[in-house]
């Protein structure tokens, strides 16, 4: 089954136009779905470049930015500020749409039943892993013109850039990283048994700052398994989805806005003590992956190589019972997925056949790094390692970091995951110091 044309056909390029202080540049370009069938069928990449309006942006190197996910669209900035305004300085910067995401060719509950039945659409998604938007970026590179970029990569985009150093280092001046040095080998079940173990501590420094709401969780998780809450989207509130709201923790200020959404739980109404429909939608902006469903079906499939996920993340929960929802003291989860996301959450629901498809996925999956070529690394490279990170492991990072020729560590705690939202630009600034005057970084 071929996909029809596009509703709209956009000009490859766009006229610059600027947005508070950013110069702003459209670009879409062609990719082969298989680089290694680039003859067969095609798909569209969007990237949004980006400079300071005051300079002549065209005369700057360029950086690419690898964003999280996976299935992430690229940043939209409404101005020049954060990491953005220290970058800019320097480079103009290409934000990706990574392959299936944003105005790239979608991939989603809408669009994927047009590549065929289930076993098709895995066989498509199968190239949308980080080799591939590698791939992706060096075709990119090669259509702009551009020498060997500087690349940074925050969260998953870190994983991307070590797929870039593995397989195309001649495309990379200098690598910076943030919070994205995942494990180069190994199940995925190594890197939730690290997390869930960081998630707890960061439960426990939260419910010591905030006593209170342990008590307004309790009270949450067992209101929604007696009494039907509904979200904006329509369905059923269970405890599980409530616990997401530990998303929060693995920020620097989200994690103090996460008692202002607890504090707003409950509110009397004729019909007795419901929650409240302020927290009904901050627990919506949590749970629901409408905005980026790639990011439930492939997120176990970026630690895989040659073999199956098998929902790693639901088989380590199974051993924790301090985060059953009907624990004593209930903890809140984090960023993992598990099956249930693909029964409750209505973005989802169509896709839970394929997702299990994917989970016992073993063919397809090859290897996302090479040890060898990381070993031999010649492009400098720097990361910042945050000590404390629930979503990437601090010792997972530092071992990859050893694994990898002349990459240097910045390992703060300063910072969580979310860092370079915190205080992006002396986060970038110091690592783009550590790459280009090693020793020398403030």
């Amino acid at each position: 089954m071929s996909a029809p044309a596009p509703l709209t056909t956009a000009a490859d390029t766009s006229a610059p136009y600027t947005v508070r202080g950013l110069r702003v540049q459209d670009h879409y370009f062609q990719a082969p779905l298989d680089h290694a069938n680039p003859t067969g069928k095609s798909i569209t990449l969007f990237a949004r470049e980006l400079s300071d309006a005051l300079l002549e942006g065209t005369q700057l190197p360029w950086l690419l930015f690898l964003q999280g996910g996976p299935g992430g669209k690229g940043n939209r900035p409404t101005g020049l500020n954060g990491w953005l305004a220290e970058a800019a300085k320097h480079f103009r910067i290409l934000m990706l749409d990574q392959r299936g995401t944003g105005l790239s060719t979608p991939a989603n509950r809408q669009t994927l039943p047009l590549h065929g039945d289930v076993a098709a659409q895995a066989e498509y998604l199968s190239h949308f892993r980080a080799t591939d938007i590698v791939a992706d970026a060096e075709l990119i590179r090669a259509e702009l013109g551009s020498g060997p970029w500087s690349i940074f990569g925050q969260s998953y985009g870190g994983f991307c850039a070590l797929t870039y150093l593995s397989f195309a280092p001649e495309g990379v001046r200098e690598a910076l990283f943030t919070g994205g040095l995942g494990p180069l080998s190994g199940p995925a079940d190594q890197v939730y048994n690290a997390t869930f173990v960081r998630l707890r501590s960061r439960n426990s420094e939260y419910f010591s700052k905030y006593p209170q709401d342990r008590a307004i969780l309790a009270r949450v998780l067992a209101h929604v398994a007696d009494v039907p809450e509904l979200l904006p989207t329509g369905e059923r509130l269970s405890p599980e989805r409530v616990q997401m709201l530990g998303n929060f923790l693995g920020g620097n200020t989200r994690f103090d806005a996460l008692h202002y959404v607890l504090e707003d739980a409950f509110i009397d109404t004729p019909d007795g003590v419901r929650l409240a429909d302020s927290f009904l939608a901050a627990v919506a902006a949590q749970v629901s992956r409408a905005a980026n469903p790639l990011y439930a079906l492939m997120h176990e499939s970026i630690y895989v190589q040659g073999t199956a996920s098998n929902w790693a993340a639901e088989r380590v929960l199974a051993g924790l019972p301090d985060f059953r929802p009907d624990a004593t003291e209930p903890l809140l989860t984090g960023e993992m997925v598990y099956p249930w996301y693909f029964e409750q959450d209505p973005a989802l629901v169509p896709l839970r056949e394929l997702a299990d498809v994917l989970a016992a996925r073993t063919a397809g999956w090859g290897a996302l790094y090479d040890a060898g070529q990381l070993g031999r690394n010649q492009v400098p490279a720097a990361a910042a390692v945050y000590t404390n990170d629930i979503y990437v492991d601090r010792d997972i990072s530092l071992a990859t970091a050893a694994a990898v020729n002349g990459l240097q560590v910045w390992e703060t705690a300063g910072f969580h995951h979310d860092g370079i939202a915190d205080d992006g630009e002396s986060i970038f600034a110091r690592l783009l110091q550590m790459v280009r005057n090693p020793g020398q970084e403030a």
